[in-house]
C-alpha cells in the first residue's frame, strides 16, 4: 500500500479505529489498515475498502463478512464503515458501545468491542 493511500485512510478516520472508535494514542499497538472485505474474498486495496482499525478489532474481525446476531440468532453482515454510518448502528452508554441494529449487535459481538480492556481504554479517552 502506498503512503498516499495510508495517509488518506488515516486522516479520514481521524486517528481512531473505525470500528470501536478507540484513539490510536490509547492503544497498546499501532492501528492498522483493515481490508473491510478481506483480500481472500477479492477485496481490493483501495480507499473504499480500507478502514483504520485497532489491532484488537483487526484480529477479531479477521476475514469475516458476517456474524450471528446475539439477539435473533440470525446470520447478519458486519458493519461496513464506507457503506454504513456509525451512529445508525451503535450508540454510547458511557464507555460501552451498544448496538442499535442487528448489524451493530453482531459487530460488537464478533469484535468483542466491550471487552473490559476496551471499556477501560475508552474511560481514559473520555
Amino acid at each position: 500500500m502506498n503512503k498516499q493511500l495510508e495517509a488518506e485512510v488515516y486522516q479520514r478516520a481521524g486517528g481512531r479505529c473505525e470500528y470501536c472508535q478507540l484513539s490510536e494514542h490509547l492503544s497498546e499497538l499501532p492501528h492498522v489498515f483493515d481490508h473491510i472485505t478481506a483480500r481472500q474474498h477479492r477485496g481490493p486495496t483501495v480507499s473504499e475498502n480500507l478502514a483504520l482499525s485497532c489491532g484488537r478489532c483487526n484480529l477479531s474481525k479477521g476475514p469475516n463478512l458476517t456474524g450471528v446476531d446475539p439477539v435473533t440468532g440470525k446470520i447478519v453482515r458486519l458493519f461496513h464503515p464506507r457503506a454504513d454510518l456509525w451512529p445508525d448502528h451503535f450508540e454510547w452508554h458511557g464507555p460501552r458501545i451498544e448496538g442499535r441494529t442487528a448489524i451493530g449487535r453482531t459487530m460488537i459481538e464478533v469484535l468483542a468491542m466491550n471487552h473490559p480492556y476496551r471499556i477501560a481504554a475508552r474511560q481514559v479517552q473520555g
